[in-house]
């Protein structure tokens, strides 16, 4: 137990000359780049959707599918996570770390079964943003009814 203000300062100075040094400004370089990337991937999709004839929100629909396609599959063969260490927090753009964030937890407790293993397991991260989301459009929705 440290008793002096004395001695948790040298616990503190200890501490903060082992604890590792962040590379706080390349970190956030590559999470811009990466997160660009992601992003300008998506507008090149929903580009080429157009293209072929769909309107902006058939458009927008197929892009947030294939985006959620890549990134599922991706976090199957292991990749994603790679990715995400690399890269930070560009991979964490909402729709392709959602997609990771779902597939990520089926995936490693799929041996325990399709209900207990698969089926349950792949809500854990994924179950609060659902409910916050489900949630929040039903309060939007009532305030939408209510004004007009």
């Amino acid at each position: 137990m440290i008793n002096s203000k004395e001695e948790k300062q040298k616990y503190s100075d200890m501490v903060d000359s082992m604890a590792p040094k962040s590379p706080i400004f390349s970190n956030c370089i590559k999470a811009f780049i990466s997160g660009g990337l992601i992003c300008i991937l998506g507008q090149f999709i929903n580009n080429m959707a157009q293209n072929y004839g769909l309107n902006s929100d058939d458009a927008s629909l197929v892009t947030s599918v294939v985006l959620i396609f890549i990134s599922a599959v991706l976090t199957g063969f292991g990749l994603y996570g790679k990715l995400g260490k690399f890269c930070g927090a560009g991979t964490i753009v909402p729709i392709t770390g959602f997609a990771n964030s779902m597939v990520s937890p089926a995936i490693e407790f799929k041996k325990e079964g399709m209900v207990f293993g698969l089926g349950a397991k792949m809500f854990i991260i994924a179950g609060p943003v659902i409910i916050y989301g489900v949630l929040s459009s039903i309060v939007v929705g009532f305030i939408y009814y209510l004004l007009g």
